[in-house]
């Protein structure tokens, strides 16, 4: 009796779309990530090496029907990122289908630690937004990285120095971005999960043992649990699990 799930490599592109928008709305708000078995984001230090072939299709995927990527500027230099420019497939796609060529590439950072000169503002097809705490908006830092971005405050009233997660999200969905594909990391995941603005996890599990090093795939203190239900479970190159969890209702 064969009780393994099914591959992703007998699923076209069409396929594998439709399973990860069956039951979306909008807004909504999806997070992806990789751990390993023993629960780590990442090895030595990055997540790159972790999830193989089948995961980054899946991954490219998601970007592809996405409005907007968000990422927090410590995984954004972590992991090394360039501008958000899509494969030309992908491009081709989102054409056919009345979508801007690219999404925009959003950015979270309470401090506004990022290099106006970086790639990731200079070569963007789409002007990127940073998603910052009110005080660090009024800042000369802000001033700079306004040449090269949009600059918006995201803080609570009574809190200047801090960034507000639901803000973020209320901010984008605004703008008219309202399918969001957040790809971390572990301290935003976490704010996002105690802020309850969590609709969709994606996770792919890499069958290996870390060790007990690496961080968690969300870091931080939620009120109360957050439950979520199964959609579906993939199987990918390498025994890779490619999930996929929605909020329970």
């Amino acid at each position: 009796m064969n009780v393994l799930p099914p591959s992703v490599a007998d699923l076209s592109d069409e396929d594998l779309l439709e399973l990860y928008t069956a039951g979306t709305g909008a807004p909504w708000l999806r997070v992806n990530f990789v751990a390993t078995l023993d629960g780590s984001a990442s090895a030595a230090g990055v997540s790159g090496s972790l999830g193989g072939p089948d995961d980054l299709r899946v991954f490219d995927l998601l970007r592809r029907v996405a409005d907007v990527v968000l990422v927090a500027a410590g995984t954004v230099r972590d992991e090394g990122y360039g501008p958000m420019v899509l494969h030309d497939v992908d491009v081709a796609w989102r054409r056919s289908r009345g979508m801007p060529d690219h999404p925009v590439f959003a950015i979270v950072t309470g401090s506004l630690s990022l290099d106006p000169a970086s790639r990731v503002f200079t070569e963007a097809p789409v002007r990127p937004i940073v998603l910052t705490s009110t005080s660090a908006a009024s800042s000369p830092t802000a001033a700079a990285l306004r040449d090269v971005a949009e600059v918006v405050a995201c803080s609570a009233d009574g809190d200047e120095d801090s960034v507000d997660v639901a803000l973020v999200r209320e901010a984008l969905v605004s703008r008219g971005y309202g399918t969001i594909h957040c790809e971390g990391g572990p301290t935003f995941l976490g704010a996002l999960v105690a802020a309850d603005v969590v609709d969709e996890l994606t996770l792919t599990i890499d069958p290996s043992l870390e060790g007990g090093a690496g961080p968690r795939i969300a870091r931080g203190s939620s009120p109360e649990l957050r439950r979520m239900r199964p959609v579906h479970v993939l199987r990918g190159d390498g025994d890779v699990l490619l999930t996929r969890y929605v909020r329970a209702r």
